[in-house]
């Protein structure tokens, strides 16, 4: 794109639209050639003129696809005046497996999550963009707390490097990560695996098997508990200042 383009948010958005068939193809065909279902980041689509969500897509080899819509925005999603949240939440199958997608600042908010929980969801993939290393660390934190309090598996994903020429990813910051509850049975620090310096790629093996059979020797059962949490004398804080 010329930098008069790339360089201004809305125009840049505009011009990447003729693109996304052959974005989908490449991603489907990708699926479909290494045997295996891929989540390919997110594409900010326009589902009105001018108005964009940020779509996550998955992609299964079978040909199956799906996506999941951003639900939150940032602030700089909302100052741009262009970006709108979604207002579906879903779940999908993965070789067996049912999870679900939670896009970036997504995954710090915990009630949609438990929604995506409750529907079966085991694994919570979370396409990720920050560009401070604030950002990174919450959404590590969201992750971390989600994989804590439903007892799932949460696979993170990073934008990585500089792209002066764009308003939205010129800086990019943190680091791939594979998350597990901290407790019987998984590592202390609830990390399986982690991209850092050499290491490009956050590769691990998910015992989906071991989140049901350590259930009995956890120490906490936050999964299990969540509805303790909704006491009706719990729904307000009183002042007990005498």
């Amino acid at each position: 794109m010329p930098p008069e383009i790339s360089r201004d948010l809305s125009a840049s958005l505009a011009a990447l639209q003729p693109l996304q068939p052959a974005w989908l193809t490449l991603y489907a065909d990708l699926a479909r050639e290494l045997r295996m279902t891929l989540q390919a980041g997110t594409f900010l689509t326009e589902v009105a003129p001018q108005r964009y969500r940020n779509r996550a897509w998955w992609f299964a080899p079978d040909g199956t696809r799906g996506y999941q819509d951003k639900l939150q925005l940032t602030g700089f999603e909302r100052a741009a005046g262009i970006i709108e949240g979604g207002d579906d939440l879903k779940v999908f199958d993965l070789n067996g497996v049912r999870a679900g997608i939670s896009v970036c600042y997504d995954s710090e908010f915990p009630l949609p999550v438990r929604a995506q929980r409750e529907a079966g969801a085991r694994l919570l993939l979370v396409p990720s963009c920050t560009d401070t290393a604030a950002g990174a660390t919450r959404v590590r934190v969201g992750c971390m707390a989600r994989a804590l309090e439903n007892r799932m598996f949460v696979a993170q994903a990073v934008t990585t490097g500089t792209a002066g020429w764009s308003p939205a990813l010129d800086t990019n910051t943190g680091e791939a990560t594979i998350y597990a509850p901290m407790d019987h049975g998984f590592p202390e620090g609830g990390i399986l695996a982690m991209a850092r310096g050499e290491q490009l790629w956050a590769i691990a093996d998910l015992d989906f098997e071991a989140l049901e059979k350590h259930r009995a020797q956890a120490q906490v059962a936050v999964d299990r508990d969540w509805d303790g949490q909704k006491m009706p004398a719990l729904q307000r804080a009183r002042h007990a200042n005498p």
